[in-house]
């Protein structure tokens, strides 16, 4: 790969595209709405189960058939966007996501509806990485970190947006509706894509890896769908294991397969590079941090201060905005000049280990000190995640962009789905531990406030709950500050490894910290 800068005289250069900017504004709109899609279905709930008449198992399946789906195929759908064009990959993944949530909407069956979730999971796939891809395609080194800040903060935003979006909805239609709007955005993205998004492409043409192919969406699928049914049938249950060796055993017969095969998916050997191991781990335990704060923080907000589901919403919202206001200001981008990517990974992750830690200390007892803990949390969330995108993007070669998101996409969802699972785990395991003597056993806060027979009791169990929150959000503050050190070593020590023993700069590939030159960009058509 070339390390030369893009051409600037090429019409279609990054540096040069006209449209860059009201091209990442379609792009967002179109992210934004596939991450709504994974929220904003849970107030509908009660809807569903009224009025089509859905079982307790239809009404999981219709929640999670999407992200599912979509899990399973992040790294499939960048490896046909590098192959057969992004730009292909993008309006295709628009026309599907926009067919299956009209078909969604007319849905008079949970057999229908769970069917219609999983087609727009397949669109939110092609959507989740060839958004990204452009991004790389069509921005340089010196307004990529911007770009890509602004990529990433529509996912808190996304995060934050849905449950309020959807209770709006709900309160003046009906449920088919949460649907329905996704429609004229995906007409007007699409409109927008084919006029103005540029072709690109992996110009070597790669043999498509269908075994790899299958094997991923196997394995992710696998582990993604025993994250999701842990907390429900338990952690120790044969659904959970079974999915658990399934998911595992195909990620590893998927990495044996990808290190044999002439033209891999992915490439095995990027294992190997510092770069991108240390981007890799903070990805996964930011992810981590932030999804299982979220987990633990709905239950605080509702369970331990007693807030409704559309206040306890609202109530999370400046964490999202913290994020959007730094990212869209531009103050993250430039920061990365004077800091690095190790120092903004490791600042940020160490803001939000220190949100996390003033929630669990400060939060307990009213909303005040968790405000102070959300905002900080966002302001390390501002800071790390486009770092950590940029990071793992700049790690991979331009040519292969798509798997790159894909790679990217896969470490949020893992990661979150780690989170909730270890630190709801922390917080069953001191829960439990703390309950009194009358609520032993008790497998929830329900169940254990059923059992309480006087205000003492239930008082009891409300401290032991509260105390588990505060241990669960201490551990997932240790885990995410140690994650920010340990990446920032890593990339700090491949930063090193590209000076010379003279001191100057070696060539390199692919620049870390998104400030150096940028590498040739893949070819347009």
């Amino acid at each position: 790969m070339s390390s030369v800068a893009p051409n600037a005289t090429d019409p279609l250069s990054p540096a040069r595209n006209p449209a860059r900017w009201l091209i990442l504004a379609v792009i967002c709109l179109a992210q934004l709405t596939v991450l709504l899609d994974n929220t904003v279905l849970n107030v509908a709930v009660p809807s569903l189960t009224e009025e089509m008449g859905a079982t307790t198992a239809d009404v999981q399946w219709m929640l999670n058939a999407y992200s599912l789906v979509q899990s399973g195929l992040l790294l499939t759908a960048g490896n046909a966007a590098d192959r057969y064009g992004r730009k292909k990959m993008l309006a295709l993944g628009l026309v599907l996501f926009g067919v299956a949530s009209l078909a969604a909407s007319l849905a008079q069956s949970p057999g229908q509806l769970i069917a219609a979730r999983a087609g727009m999971g397949v669109g939110g796939a092609l959507l989740m990485t060839t958004t990204l891809a452009v991004v790389m395609q069509i921005f340089d080194d010196a307004e990529r970190p911007k770009a890509i800040g602004i990529w990433s903060s529509v996912n808190s935003l996304g995060f934050a947006a849905g449950p309020l979006i959807g209770g709006s909805l709900l309160a003046h239609f009906w449920w088919g509706s949460l649907f329905l709007v996704n429609i004229p955005v995906a007409l007007i993205g699409l409109a927008a894509v084919l006029r103005l998004v540029p072709e690109s492409k992996n110009p070597s043409g790669d043999r498509p890896d269908l075994v790899g192919a299958l094997l991923s969406m196997i394995g992710m699928v696998g582990v993604v769908f025993a994250i999701i049914s842990g907390p429900d049938s338990g952690w120790l249950s044969g659904r959970v294991l079974g999915s658990a060796a399934v998911g595992i055993v195909g990620l590893a017969v998927f990495a044996l397969w990808e290190l044999r095969v002439p033209n891999p998916m992915l490439d095995m050997h990027f294992f190997r590079n510092s770069r991108f191991i240390g981007a890799v781990s903070g990805g996964i335990l930011v992810a981590f941090g932030l999804g299982g704060s979220m987990f633990l923080l709905t239950q605080h907000l509702q369970l331990v201060l007693g807030y409704g589901p559309l206040e306890a919403g609202l109530r999370m919202a400046p964490l999202a905005l913290m994020v959007v206001v730094l990212n869209f200001s531009g103050l993250s981008a430039r920061l990365m000049p004077r800091l690095g990517t190790p120092g903004m990974i490791v600042t940020g992750m160490t803001l939000l280990a220190a949100g996390l830690t003033a929630i669990a200390t400060l939060g307990s007892g009213s909303y005040g000190g968790m405000l102070l803990g959300l905002l900080v949390m966002g302001v390390g969330v501002a800071f790390a995640m486009p770092a950590m995108a940029n990071a793992v993007m700049s790690a991979i070669p331009v040519e292969k962009a798509g798997v790159g998101a894909g790679v990217n996409g896969t470490l949020m969802e893992f990661g979150q789905g780690l989170g909730v699972a270890v630190l709801g785990a922390v917080l069953n395991s001191r829960f439990a531990a703390l309950l009194p003597a009358v609520a032993l056993g008790a497998g929830s806060l329900p169940a254990a406030l059923a059992l309480a027979r006087t205000d003492a009791d239930r008082a009891a169990v409300h401290d032991a709950f509260a105390s588990g929150i505060g241990t669960s959000q201490l551990v997932g503050a240790a885990a995410v500050f140690l994650g920010g050190l340990l990446a920032a070593f890593l990339l700090r020590r491949a930063e090193r490894g590209r000076t010379a023993p003279d001191g100057g700069a070696r060539r390199a590939a692919v620049p870390v910290d998104g400030t150096g030159p940028a590498p040739a960009p893949a070819r347009p058509e």
